[in-house]
């Protein structure tokens, strides 16, 4: 059945791969970006003439997310699904991140996707039925070095994610987590570094550590034995058409480096936890 569908971040990467297949799939897809018509102009042509809706959307901006989901309900009445996969990466020395930097990060990944969440949630209650897809991170489990600031906002987005399912399970709504380990991106291009050289200096080696990193993640996407970035995609699409109380609450794609062991270990203690508050009842989805 055709579904009704928002995702943050379409422009390119995964966003936008998963805009085009859901939308080969028969659904119809609203693909969002920021400036879709002058700096994501070529873009935004590219996804129309795939019959995909293009809407103007910056998640760190309530407005144009409020905007945004007045547009998607003009032209389509409701939505079904939600796919929150705008975001930023960085790569460095944690100590040389300012607090700019940390603030913007973190206004992305964290705040930015809280403000979309809000934006739709009125609507997915009233119909008591939609699904919520975050993309978060094998780093929002296992913790590479260097990689903290980014991490520390997706175990944020572990953390949200994870009381989301319970607080809507009794509304019909459900919430998905995606955690994509590494792939050939944009997103490693474009990632944030620590802007304070000094302090990156008084590191000596270490400090030249965080830079061999993204040669090698860089060398390893060139390859012919590269990840395809199409997995994560597929992962969507997967819990896009699955039945209502049978998604998996999280869904590891790529290389798990113990995200997946560490996802099933903690999944009946998670479990115990609900039910000792008196809460386990809220751990299944309504699905009349």
């Amino acid at each position: 059945m055709s579904k009704t569908i928002l995702i943050t971040g379409a422009s390119t990467g995964f966003g936008r791969d998963t805009a085009e297949t859901l939308a080969r799939a028969g659904h119809r897809v609203f693909a969002s970006m920021r400036d879709p018509k002058v700096k994501n102009r070529a873009h935004a042509e590219a996804l129309q003439a795939q019959n995909i809706d293009v809407i103007e959307l910056d998640v760190t901006s309530t407005q144009s997310v409020d905007q945004a989901m007045s547009t998607v309900l003009a032209k389509a009445d409701h939505l079904d699904v939600l796919i929150n996969n705008a975001g930023v990466a960085s790569v460095g020395v944690y100590e040389a991140f300012t607090d700019e930097q940390v603030t913007a990060l973190f206004d992305v990944n964290v705040v930015g996707l809280h403000r979309v969440i809000r934006a739709v949630l009125p609507t997915l209650r009233q119909q008591k039925d939609g699904l919520i897809i975050n993309i978060g991170s094998i780093l929002g489990r296992v913790s590479f070095p260097f990689f903290g600031l980014y991490g520390a906002s997706k175990f944020a987005v572990e953390a949200i994610s994870e009381s989301l399912r319970y607080e809507l399970s009794q509304f019909g709504v459900d919430v998905a987590l995606v955690q994509p380990s590494a792939y050939p991106t944009q997103m490693y291009n474009s990632a944030a570094q620590p802007s304070d050289a000094s302090r990156v200096a008084e590191y000596g080696e270490v400090g030249e550590i965080p830079g061999a990193m993204l040669q090698h993640f860089m060398s390893l996407f060139e390859s012919a034995d590269a990840p395809n970035p199409h997995d994560i995609a597929q992962a969507i699409v997967a819990l896009v058409d699955a039945p209502k109380g049978t998604r998996p609450a999280r869904t590891v794609v790529g290389t798990a480096f113990g995200a997946d062991t560490l996802n099933d270990a903690a999944a009946p203690v998670q479990l115990g936890v609900v039910q000792a508050l008196g809460l386990g009842h809220l751990d299944s989805v309504k699905v009349d």
